[in-house]
């Protein structure tokens, strides 16, 4: 019976030992699929999001630089229409790299308002309608700050998710190490422990004396 109840105790630490060897395989692959996140959110901050915010900078230069010239007295509607359609050129280059980027739903429509108040300047240009220009200049933006903020917010999230993942990961690590302790304690105690000998005394035979 000794030897019986010995056996299943091995039994049951070798069912434990696969139990935490699973949980270990487990915890290391969700850790290697929150580090995956957390890479795809820093590649997405960087490409989607400051990237893009140079790119709004740029706008925002442009779109200043029109306003100058269509208030300008110093230039002509010829000389004004010139700088003008150029500023314009450049945010259709700068278009081209914007698009190329990931956009939430909120930002595709507020660049579709960005690039129709784009379509309407350079139609007053070509009016030479300064006063509407400056105007439509003012409205573009004004979407460009509210691109601005849109992209802080999603870079933000994007941080915060990434905080979220990592702290996972350490908690996922602990349990890691924890796991290892225990495993490394069942397979001392498989490797130490002995099945009892038992012993069994043969009679003697009796003497004929």
């Amino acid at each position: 019976m000794k030897d019986l109840k010995k056996y299943s105790n091995k039994i049951k630490a070798a069912f434990v030992l696969l139990i935490v060897m699973f949980i270990i395989l487990l915890s290391n692959f969700n850790t290697l699929q929150n580090s995956k996140k957390t890479n795809e959110n820093i590649n997405a901050i960087y490409n989607d999001r400051l990237v893009v915010s140079r790119y709004i900078f740029q706008y925002a230069n442009e779109l200043y630089f029109i306003k100058a010239n269509a208030v300008e007295t110093k230039l002509n509607d010829t000389q004004k229409k010139e700088q003008i359609i150029a500023a314009l050129k450049n945010i259709q280059n700068i278009d081209e790299l914007y698009l190329k980027t990931v956009l939430t739903s909120k930002e595709k429509t507020s660049f579709a308002a960005f690039l129709a108040s784009c379509s309407a300047i350079n139609k007053d240009t070509q009016n030479k309608n300064w006063n509407q220009v400056s105007h439509s200049g003012n409205q573009a933006l004004q979407t460009l700050e509210l691109l601005s903020q849109i992209q802080s917010k999603e870079g933000k999230s994007k941080l915060t998710n990434s905080n979220t993942l990592y702290n996972d990961n350490n908690i996922l690590g602990q349990l890691q190490i924890a796991l290892l302790v225990i495993l490394g304690g069942i397979s001392l105690y498989l490797l130490m422990a002995k099945k009892n000998k038992i012993n069994i005394k043969i009679p003697e035979p009796q003497s004929m004396n």
